[in-house]
């Protein structure tokens, strides 16, 4: 449920999923769905700027947030609305995140790093079924803190995988049994505030996160971060290639 709870030495050999719904993972997957030829994520601001330095005039753009707000000097902020094709084609993101870029780069350890959000829940189900390695589902949190939007994407995608259901209708008990704490208490509190399409959308603008946004005015991003099943694809980081692509 937070990066800090991760067992890092239980990574070798499994897959990651890092999942930061509001917003890293939803913009890196629009970023990706829109053209951009890569998400290259650094930890620190002053990491994003000397690793954008380094690359060709023309061929990269810098994107992140701060205290949910655009970085001065950057060209984009954390709006998956903002990277449109028309922004994105061809170009480099280098990106940093508050909450994110920290929780992927806890996931380096293991054997393979996707991300997911609702906007491409259904591919991420596939792709971690084809898959059959162990898989840890990694939130993001806001600043340290359970956040409502991680938890709830993290007991769907369990849910999904638990159950082989993909919206997770099976139910919880068919998974208490195979199922740690922090995985059944995910697909617990998903199943209870999934049950009709309002309570889902209330239960994102009434997250730490989603109270955030709302504040800075990103209510779309919130709408949008909700949407499911958008694009069939998953992005993964490799940190060899230190750069976040299209899985094949």
């Amino acid at each position: 449920m937070l990066p800090a709870f991760l067992d890092t030495e239980t990574l070798p050999g499994s897959t990651a999923v890092m999942i930061d719904v509001l917003r890293a993972s939803t913009t890196i997957v629009h970023a990706l769905a829109h053209g951009a030829a890569g998400v290259v994520p650094r930890e620190s601001v002053e990491q994003a700027r000397q690793a954008a330095a380094a690359m060709p005039p023309g061929t990269v753009l810098l994107g992140g947030e701060r205290g949910g707000e655009q970085i001065a000097g950057f060209d984009l902020g954390n709006s998956p609305l903002a990277y449109t094709p028309e922004v994105v084609t061809g170009k480099t993101i280098v990106f940093t995140t508050t909450n994110g870029t920290r929780a992927l780069e806890k996931c380096a350890g293991a054997e393979q790093v996707f991300v997911g959000s609702f906007v491409n829940r259904a591919a991420l189900l596939r792709v971690l079924r084809a898959d059959g390695r162990p898989v840890h589902l990694v939130c993001a949190g806001t600043n340290g803190h359970l956040t409502a939007e991680d938890i709830l994407f993290a007991g769907s995608v369990a849910a999904g995988l638990l159950n082989g259901e993909p919206d997770g209708s099976a139910g919880s008990s068919s998974v208490a049994s195979v199922a740690d704490v922090q995985t059944q208490m995910a697909i617990d509190y998903y199943l209870a505030r999934s049950r009709d399409e309002s309570t889902f959308r209330e239960t994102m603008r009434a997250s730490r996160g989603g109270q955030n946004l709302l504040r800075l005015g990103f209510d779309a991003d919130i709408e949008r971060a909700g949407d499911r099943d958008l694009f069939d694809f998953v992005p993964e980081w490799s940190p060899e290639r230190d750069r976040i692509t299209i899985a094949s």
